[in-house]
């Protein structure tokens, strides 16, 4: 790494620091990712656990391995950790899964994490940064609209800088995959339910006993079509038998491999494609 690289982080770190410290309390929506991870890591250590409080929501688009995660490093970090539910899907809104999906998603998210927060006398944190400004993310509005604050993007920290400075920091979330919700497996239009959500979630975590990392099962009725890194899919079809069999075992009747590889957030970007072409 050149001094100059190491000089940003550095900043990016401390401004990441005096964003949080100015902030006094906070409740972080703590889902495990990089992002999350940081963001509670540098709270925790920056304000102390007895005005950080990192919390999970638990629900059907969160797989139980995501779940697991969240308390692991909770105890590894020493932070404190509170699981909620929420509720989305009984949310008709959120069910019909249309292009505000997330939007009603979030909205959700800061309802249930109002009321720790208030009880805290904490600002409602979450781990947004730069680069996620660029996306189709309706869940940003709803969290913005409801009082929530993203440190990471006010500290200017994009993807490439959470990793750097997490890996600096000895974080075992530094080169973790991006894992988004189950429901965004599932093509806009298409109605989302446990059912579903249980399937995709069954799927995945097949494939990744199999030793795959990077892994998307997009839900296409009684189809799956399997997204993977790109230096993952030789070893998918020398694995073939198996890949075939253990995404059966969930529950599909046909398997696919996209051969352009994982592209995260593809549904909504070809869905916005096709209401830009019907506009």
């Amino acid at each position: 790494m050149s001094s100059l690289s190491r000089t940003n982080q550095v900043r990016e770190l401390e401004r990441l620091e005096s964003t949080i410290r100015d902030l006094g309390r906070v409740v972080v929506a703590f889902s495990g990712g990089a992002d999350s991870a940081l963001l509670s890591y540098v709270a925790n250590t920056t304000l102390g656990s007895d005005r950080v409080l990192c919390v999970t929501a638990s629900s059907p688009s969160l797989p139980t391995d995501e779940l697991h995660h969240c308390r692991e490093l909770a105890s590894e970090w020493g932070l404190r950790h509170l699981v909620v539910e929420t509720h989305e899907l009984a949310d008709t809104n959120y069910v019909r899964n249309d292009l505000d999906r997330c939007y009603h998603c979030k909205r959700e998210l800061m309802d249930v994490l109002a009321a720790p927060a208030l009880a805290e006398s904490a600002s409602i944190a979450l781990g947004v940064n730069v680069d996620d400004l660029s996306d189709h993310r309706p869940g940003q509005r709803a969290a913005r609209e409801r009082g929530a604050v993203f440190p990471l993007v006010e500290a200017g920290l994009d993807k490439k800088g959470v990793r750097a400075i997490s890996r600096d920091l000895g974080l075992s979330t530094w080169d973790k995959p991006a894992a988004a919700c189950l429901a965004s497996r599932v093509p806009h239009g298409t109605p989302v339910s446990i059912g579903v959500l249980r399937r995709v979630e069954e799927a995945e975590s097949g494939l990744r006993r199999l030793g795959f990392k990077e892994v998307r099962v997009r839900h296409y009725g009684d189809s799956a079509r399997i997204e993977l890194g790109l230096d993952e899919l030789e070893h998918a079809l020398s694995e073939r038998l198996a890949v075939v069999a253990t995404v059966k075992e969930a529950g599909y009747r046909y398997v696919t491999l996209d051969l352009e590889g994982l592209r995260s957030g593809n549904l909504a970007r070809a869905a916005l494609e096709r209401s830009d072409a019907r506009g």
